[in-house]
């Protein structure tokens, strides 16, 4: 995970992988903080067919872009982002989601403090 920041003192902060509690009920928006100058990421669960992760952002940030063998299902939970896939720039709001194709170009474009939900699909691609 890599930040879009230019500033060599600004940080990228990973949660630990460790899944969150099963058969609980959980505000998915506050079981992560926004850490400043900072993407954190937080795993909600894992499998080998795919991970589903809560992820926030600071004012600022975001992720460089990347290409992804998986399809790859990204829902802003909290405030906006552009979503730039294949060149093509979508801002999405609270509530708002898109699929980005498996190999397809991508990266998460800040537009102020904003936190997301990212579901990773491995499945189908064996």
């Amino acid at each position: 995970m890599k930040n879009t920041s230019n500033n060599k003192n600004k940080s990228v902060v990973k949660s630990d992988n460790s899944e969150i509690e099963k058969a609980k009920s959980h505000i998915i928006v506050e079981i992560i903080e926004y850490i400043p100058n900072s993407v954190v990421s937080k795993t909600i669960i894992k499998k080998l067919t795919g991970n589903v992760s809560v992820m926030s952002f600071d004012t600022g940030e975001g992720l460089s872009e990347k290409i992804s063998p998986f399809d790859t299902f990204v829902q802003i939970i909290e405030g906006k982002a552009n979503i730039v896939i294949n060149k093509v720039s979508n801002l999405l709001h609270t509530g708002q989601g898109i699929i980005i194709p498996a190999h397809a170009a991508n990266l998460i474009m800040p537009n102020g403090r904003f936190k997301m939900i990212s579901t990773v699909i491995k499945s189908g691609y064996e």
